[in-house]
């Protein structure tokens, strides 16, 4: 059995495996990386040498160039959840109209994915087109998986996974066994995350001084997971003010309203969608953006969406506030903005006098409960190490050896015969 790394190694992005079997050839994610004007493929693989993708999570740096397999070739199963699907739809559409030529695939490509979508759920197993799949909540975003498949070895993929519980989401399942190699990301293993708990408290209070003192909060959120979280943690607070929401988030909250089962809380979060102004015309984004409150709005990283204009007027108050809740990729406004403390706009640097706060809510295990994840395979052949900088593979890398296992920090494009 073979396992090449397409991609998602040696940074947050692109990720891609693929692994060929003597019979039965799977492709796990095939993503993209998107980083300032530029998005980023994954190294080349035909098609026909593919006999299932298996998707673990909706997020383009996972999912992003699956509807490339589908220029040429019209018969490719594709697994995940329901929800994956759902979210996918949503992400990809509004992927190909934000890069608009720069793109090789069309509306038609992502369509012929979905037709060709098999649904395994979460706590699940099945066999697709002669693959064992076995699907174990991930805890990253509604919908998303661990996966564990069996060609002549059981393999576990973890995608992107967070074993700690959030107000929206159930904490990562890891009760997979008789694991013999694992392909485990690394994102956060240089550090531990702060008690969830405590962050919640300490963001809302901070928030409030900002609103009662007149000013606005604008938090940029993925519109995928983290503005629903955000909302859920208002809400559980008793957050008293304003809070307006804008970007592809409404119709992400109607999806789950849809399906409240792959969430924690679901009445909280009915509550807190009730409460929202939702912003859909420019009119209310400039009228929302003077009064004081809170706008939650995508890009996550400010590459983009309604969060670049609000960013751009609410940085000009002092009395202002932008706080960050997500991860920032190098190289993204948002990481200029969080160690430099400017915005960047048409190339120019701009002045920020509004305060600028980051808060780690992240929808990734951090360094504890990563170590956590290799005691539970501890055992298995080789752990290979992707989805990380390289300072956070070597600190997985670290980890792993001090659990007894042998662990790999591959590059792109190379193949390990197993």
């Amino acid at each position: 059995m073979n396992i090449t790394f397409l991609g998602g190694v040696g940074q947050v992005g692109r990720s891609a495996i693929y692994v060929k079997g003597r019979r039965k050839k799977v492709l796990l994610d095939f993503g993209v990386l998107l980083k300032n004007e530029d998005i980023g493929f994954p190294a080349y693989i035909n098609p026909k040498e593919i006999d299932l993708v298996i998707l673990t999570h909706a997020h383009l740096d996972h999912s992003g160039a699956i509807p490339l397999l589908y220029i040429h070739r019209r018969r490719l199963p594709v697994v995940a959840t329901k929800m994956t699907f759902q979210l996918c739809r949503v992400l990809l559409a509004d992927f190909i109209k934000v890069s608009g030529y720069y793109l090789p695939f069309e509306y038609l490509e992502v369509e012929e994915m979905l037709r060709n979508a098999k649904y395994v759920e979460n706590g699940k197993s099945d066999v697709i087109g002669g693959v064992p799949v076995e699907m174990y909540d991930a805890g990253h975003i509604p919908g998303s998986s661990q996966v564990v498949t069996e060609l002549e070895a059981r393999i576990l993929y973890t995608g992107d996974l967070n074993s700690v519980g959030t107000r929206l989401l159930k904490p990562a399942d890891i009760s997979y066994k008789d694991i013999e190699y694992a392909i485990v990301e690394s994102t956060y293993a240089t550090k531990d995350h702060p008690d969830r708990w405590k962050l919640e408290k300490k963001f809302v209070e901070r928030t409030m001084e900002i609103v009662e003192d007149g000013g606005t909060v604008l938090i940029p959120a993925f519109g995928v997971g983290r503005s629903q979280e955000m909302l859920c943690i208002f809400e559980k607070h008793k957050f008293p003010y304003r809070i307006a929401i804008d970007g592809m988030a409404e119709v992400v909250n109607k999806i789950l309203l849809e399906n409240l089962e792959y969430l924690r809380e679901p009445k909280l979060f009915e509550r807190a969608v009730k409460r929202v102004k939702w912003i859909r015309s420019w009119k209310e984004r400039r009228r929302v953006v003077r009064t004081p409150g809170v706008i939650i709005s995508p890009a996550g990283m400010l590459k983009g969406g309604p969060a670049a204009f609000y960013s751009t007027n609410v940085a000009k108050e002092d009395r202002n506030a932008i706080f960050l809740v997500s991860y920032q990729i190098p190289g993204t406004p948002g990481r200029v903005l969080q160690e430099e403390g400017k915005l960047i706009i048409g190339g120019k640097p701009m002045k920020v006098k509004a305060v600028v706060e980051t808060y780690e809510f992240s929808s990734h295990s951090g360094r504890r409960q990563l170590r956590e994840l290799l005691k539970k395979i501890r055992g298995c052949y080789k752990v290979f190490i992707v989805h990380g900088e390289p300072e956070s593979n070597e600190a997985m890398k670290k980890m792993a050896e001090e659990e007894g296992l042998e662990a790999i920090v591959p590059e792109i494009g190379e193949e390990y015969i197993i």
